[in-house]
């Protein structure tokens, strides 16, 4: 007699009971090693049609072993009291939650599996040619040398590499500071000087007479490759100006005629060092000179934006590291147009801050507050995650009361105080930035107490507004603290005015004349955001600062500005070869600060729409951020540390965009690149990862195998180096690779080892085309469409790939290009079939359905990728050699399925069940889940447990699969306070209203910029105005994602469990399913019964949720961690006081105007609602 698991029960009867006996012997399974065991003693009885909450009921025939039993609630201790409750289970007319089910063999399902698994492996070896390039490879393992990786020696060697192409770089910028100062030493001033420059924005524009406008004359621009193919003149330089400085001030011509004397010097280091990119020089009265010279395009509001005064590597190049303490008025004074620009003020100078500096804002009336209380007492890192916190709660601040100035000065000394007695913060400069209507008093005791007479911390201020009553008490202030005077009265003042405060802390280093050498965090090139380029690629800058050599102004410290050069991260990271790190391997840059600098699963970009954008947070993204395994943050502090050594982790994963993951244990090896902030770690995986092999064949040979037209190498990786001579730019790595070997071009350097190892593969792998060939010459036109190409992959980065049908008829042409860069070789990984194949049992395939982009199916899934390693053992030392795999037709696959599960064995007599059957469900599933085979096209590439919950419940609750929490901590959420629907906002007539009157007021104030503009004989202060109008808005526009932290499940297949059959209790009916693994495969069979309702659960979602800190008790661990400090490693100079400085030059009175228009916009903006605006 069969069970609902086509369970035998008859042969029970036979063995333990009498005939006519209701019971039936059930064996107790055993425990787990060290598992709990359920002794929950309650029955339950069958009787009413009411539905229960679900109940699983482990099938006591089933093949699992070593699952724990606590995760089986009820059922042991059911089965244990008495076996008439299953006899009634099976055979109760009341429930009959059975009745009519289909029975669903064990032994049949085993054969279907094992039927699938072998025709499956025997169509999958004979089109891939695995089992010939096995033996290719086992042929030549006596003459191969494997040799273990010394993790320790190849960082250093990296690290070195690193260090020599860096010092380079730090060269070619102290040649332009040379240069600039000696000019400037032999350059008089000229008030009424008339110069003609090439202005980047002008140059090549014509008025409506064809003539060339003025400082737009003829600029010869050509497509450059090494310049991201931008249009660019490798024998001049341009001169860049933001739209608020005047292009012929006497102070801007004068500072671009003395630069002039740069341009030879730009061509001299291109010449010499033809890797580098961009050099420039930043004036510190605006101006900025880049080679090659290129023509910069205004934004879609006609504004020059772009100021390099604002830019990090000025910013830290020009100052010392530094503390400061805003101190701001919310008095009643403050309240309309003065708070408006207080609040500009303060972004302004939160702009001006880095990761070097630490901060922190109290607002004042006849009380002091912290804007974050949670800041209270201490200074805070300057990152950009902070700063952006910061302006939030700026943009939040009201105004009332009175002001008491000398309670908040107090507290800002005494903050500043403790942290330097603590050793905390910058420990080098101290600064308070004052910022009121000048309305103020009581001052002068607390300076006496705090800071006289030593004067350890400037105070700067700044006046708000066009009264001038107080202008004496505030410049008294900050000439008597070391600090720096200005009145900011608009808006459009606040830019010039705060850069003020970076001249004064630039003086002591001026005096001293120390270059200090300063590189940055990574940034995305600015210049490319305007352009067509393809990539936006990872920068870091060398900056130096310029100082005047002029004796009469040695005690002013007079800053000239800013030298710098961009390194392209992907470049240094070429020095880390990828060949030498093996499939899991990889290389990684962080700063002294922690920050990722490169590491391949940093993704500094993200998709708004059909835009790709970059992440506000990309280059502040912590090195536990991404190496998040590392939670006792060991790896980090001996990296920011500047220490040399190693440690060992066990790691997760993510691959395939987090739907899958590898369980590696990871050696971590690092060191700190000498003369820079940077510290870099290579990382090798345990097992096939610390090996490399070593083969040997002569050239001839090799060159003759390379020569193949199905060949094809890594083309992000560097065989030969082609980036330096022009002529080399066009060639491909396999053109210059046989030029090298040939003697054709005898300039062409290449990497010898890489070459010997691709020689070697191309050897081993040739006779694959030949066996590729015959293949296909089989398989005639009538002959069923089994498979579009077959492929292999080498660690030397060798690609082959052989069509089995013409190439208009391939399902995923963008299956091998670089359009699908999972496919292929990268700098930062193997391709995903190669990866996921080395972790597979040997000879075991690998399959993953694959999303077809083909004019054919567009969109449709119609291609399964099948692959499998190869591996060499040497002396019981193994590495992988190659993957190899093809791409066959999912119509195929399905057929093989469903004719396999057509099969019966032979001791059941007549198939019982079949697959085709309407009350059987039968799936295709791999280890992770994802639906390859289903009788419902819909739900093929699903999720498993989107598609049936229960089944996937019971599968994760019996151990057949496990739930893996994975987190992202550079992930994109919606802001919980944003609309789900766009048109949501339109249900209103209000919402209608608002509408239209904010498009109104946009264009108003947009008119009242423009028709100010007659403000100034030198600035442009409409146009000024308007770019900081859009500006200050910007924040209100921002996109609908935003910078959080997610976690997500995976799920993976437990290798132990091969086979697996259960039941699942859905209400009024039973559920029943049959797991079985297909061998020599990462696929599972499950066949589960269609007719009972399992809808009672949820579905089980690979779904990531925002990781969120809710509670009372929460809000205090988030402060917490606001509050901490990570590690961090300071910069190595810091320049703060020097006895010489003229403490005379400490500000005056603004004398800028601006029409009245002009100084009602920034209040109009401000008093308006939001909504209203944006």
């Amino acid at each position: 007699m069969w069970g609902p698991l086509g369970v035998d029960i008859t042969s029970d009867l036979a063995k333990g009971s009498r005939p006519g006996d209701t019971s039936i012997s059930i064996p107790k399974l055993p425990c787990a090693p060290g598992a709990p065991e359920n002794r929950d003693d309650g029955i339950d009885l069958p009787g009413s049609i009411m539905p229960r909450l679900p109940r699983f009921h482990p099938d006591p025939n089933s093949t699992l072993s070593g699952a724990p039993c606590h995760l089986w609630p009820a059922a042991w201790a059911s089965l244990r009291k008495t076996t008439a409750i299953l006899y009634l289970l099976l055979s109760s007319t009341t429930l009959s939650p059975t009745s009519g089910q289909a029975k669903i063999p064990l032994e049949t399902v085993k054969l279907w599996a094992d039927t699938f698994g072998g025709d499956l492996y025997d169509t999958v070896t004979k089109y891939s040619g695995s089992l010939l390039l096995q033996k290719n490879y086992k042929d030549v393992e006596p003459s191969l040398r494997i040799q273990e990786v010394d993790g320790l020696e190849l960082v250093r060697k990296f690290s070195e590499d690193m260090e020599t192409m860096l010092r380079r770089k730090v060269e070619a910028v102290k040649n332009l500071v040379e240069a600039a100062e000696e000019a400037d030493l032999n350059h008089e001033f000229n008030e009424s000087l008339v110069f003609d420059y090439y202005n980047s924005v002008l140059i090549n524009e014509r008025d409506a007479n064809g003539n060339y406008v003025e400082l737009g004359a003829e600029f010869v621009l050509e497509s450059n490759a090494h310049f991201s193919n931008l249009m660019v003149n490798t024998s001049l330089s341009s001169v860049q100006l933001p739209t608020n400085v005047y292009n012929k001030d006497p102070d801007i011509l004068n500072g671009v005629y003395m630069s002039e004397a740069l341009n030879p010097v730009f061509v001299e280091n291109f010449q010499r060092d033809p890797t580098l990119t961009w050099q420039y020089f930043g004036s510190s009265t605006g101006f900025f000179r880049i080679y090659p010279g290129i023509k910069w395009t205004p934004d879609e509001n006609g504004v020059i934006a772009f100021d390099c005064r604002n830019r990090g590597w000025y910013i830290q190049a020009a100052t010392s590291p530094k503390d400061v303490v805003i101190v701001v008025d919310t008095s009643g004074s403050m309240k309309g147009l003065r708070m408006t620009i207080a609040k500009h003020t303060i972004s302004t100078i939160l702009d001006t801050l880095g990761e070097n500096d630490f901060v922190n804002i109290i607002a004042y009336n006849e009380y002091i507050h912290y804007i974050e209380p949670c800041f209270k007492g201490i200074l805070v890192q300057a990152d950009r995650d902070n700063r952006e916190h910061f302006k939030q709660l700026v943009d939040e601040l009201m105004v009332k009361g009175v002001g008491v100035v000398d309670q908040a000065l107090g507290e800002a000394f005494q903050i500043l105080t403790q942290f330097q007695a603590a050793r905390q913060g910058s420990l080098c400069n101290q600064v308070i930035m004052l910022i009121t209507d000048g309305a103020v008093e009581g001052y002068e005791p607390v300076f006496a107490k705090y800071n006289w007479p030593d004067r350890k911390v400037r105070v700067f201020t700044y006046l708000i507004g066009r009264e001038v009553t107080f202008a004496d008490r505030m410049k008294w202030i900050a000439c008597n603290n070391k600090g720096y005077y200005t009145q900011i009265s608009t808006l459009a003042d606040a830019q010039e005015n705060v850069m003020e405060y970076l001249h004064v802390l630039s003086r002591p280093m001026v005096i001293t004349h120390d270059h200090d050498i300063t590189w940055t965090e990574a940034y995305m090139d600015s210049k490319l955001f305007t352009s067509q380029a393809q990539s936006l690629p990872l920068l870091t800058t060398v900056a130096v600062p310029v100082f005047s050599k002029k004796n009469e102004t040695r005690s002013h410290g007079i800053l000239l500005g800013v030298a710098g050069s961009d390194v392209a991260l992907r470049e240094l990271m070429k020095l880390a070869p990828r060949y030498k790190l093996g499939v899991h391997g990889y290389a990684f840059l962080n700063t002294n600060n922690g920050y990722i600098l490169s590491h391949p699963d940093l993704r500094p970009l993200y998709r708004e729409g059909k835009k790709l954008k970059p992440k506000p947070n990309y280059n502040s993204v912590d090195l536990s951020e991404v190496e998040w395994e590392d939670r006792a943050e060991m790896l980090r502090t001996a990296m920011i540390s500047g220490e040399t050594g190693s440690l060992s982790m066990d790691v997760k994963v993510p691959l395939d965009k987090g739907k899958r993951v590898l369980f590696l244990t990871n050696d971590y090896f690092f060191t700190d690149i000498s003369d820079t902030p940077f510290s870099l770690g290579v990382v090798l995986s345990q097992g096939h990862g610390e090996y490399i092999f070593l083969g040997n064949t002569s050239v001839e040979e090799g060159l003759h195998d390379l020569l193949h037209p199905d060949l094809t190498l890594a083309s992000d990786w560097t065989y030969c180096i082609t980036d330096i001579d022009p002529d080399h730019r066009k060639l491909s790595q396999l053109e210059a690779m046989v030029r090298f070997l040939t003697g054709e071009d005898p300039d062409l350097e290449c990497d010898e080892e890489l070459v010997r190892e691709v020689l070697f593969d191309a050897v081993v792998t040739a006779p694959m085309e030949a066996y590729w060939t015959a293949v296909a010459l089989n398989i005639s036109e009538e002959s069923e469409r089994v498979a579009d190409m077959a492929f292999l992959g080498t660690r030397a980065g060798l690609l082959r790939s052989s069509l089995f049908v013409g190439s208009e008829k391939v399902s995923d042409k963008k299956f091998l290009t670089p359009a699908d860069e999972a496919s292929m070789f990268t700098m930062d990984h193997f391709p995903l079939w190669y990866r996921q194949a080395t972790e597979q049992p040997p000879g075991s395939f690998v399959f993953n359905l694959r999303l077809a982009e083909g004019p054919e199916s567009p969109g449709e899934l119609v291609v399964v990728t099948a692959s499998t390693a190869v591996a060499v053992t040497v002396d019981k030392k193994t590495a992988i050699a190659a993957a190899v795999g093809i791409q066959l037709r999912l119509e195929f696959l399905q057929r093989m399925f469903w004719a396999a599960t057509r099969q019966c064995s032979t001791v059941d007599g007549p198939c019982p069940s079949s697959c085709q059957d309407s009350d059987l469900d039968c799936f295709v599933i791999d280890n992770n889940g994802f639906i390859l085979i289903s009788e419902r096209s819909q739900e093929m590439g699903r999720f498993l447990g989107e598609v049936d919950g229960a089944l996937m419940t019971q599968m994760l609750s019996m151990g057949v699969f496990s739930r893996v929490t994975m987190y992202d901590y550079q992930a994109m959420c919606k802001p919980p306070n944003q609309h789900h629907s766009a048109a949501r906002p339109l249900v209103s007539p209000i919402s209608v209203l608002l509408t239209a009157t904010r498009w109104l007021m946009h264009e108003l104030l947009l008119f009242l910029l423009e028709w100010s503009a007659w403000g100034s004989r030198h600035v442009d202060r409409g146009a000024e105005a308007k770019a900081v109008f859009h500006h200050s808005h910007k924040h209100k526009k921002q996109g609908v994602l935003q910078p959080c932290d997610t976690e997500y499940p995976v799920f993976v297949h437990q290798r132990a469990v091969q086979e697996a059959n259960g039941i699942i209790e859905c209400g009024a009916c039973q559920k029943i399913f049959v797991m079985q693994q297909i061998p020599n495969s990462n696929l599972l069979l499950l066949v589960t019964d269609h007719t009972c309702d399992c809808s009672i659960f949820p579905p089980v979602l690979q779904e990531a949720t925002e990781v969120k800190l809710k509670s009372a008790h929460n809000t205090s661990v988030k402060c917490d961690r606001m509050r901490s400090q990570k590690l961090r490693r300071r910069p190595d100079s810091c320049h703060a006081f020097h006895p010489e400085e003229s403490a005379q030059d400490c500000g005056g009175t603004s004398d800028t105007s601006a029409s009245p228009p002009l100084l009602l916009l920034p209040v109009c903006a401000w008093l308006l609602p939001t909504q209203l605006l944006w």
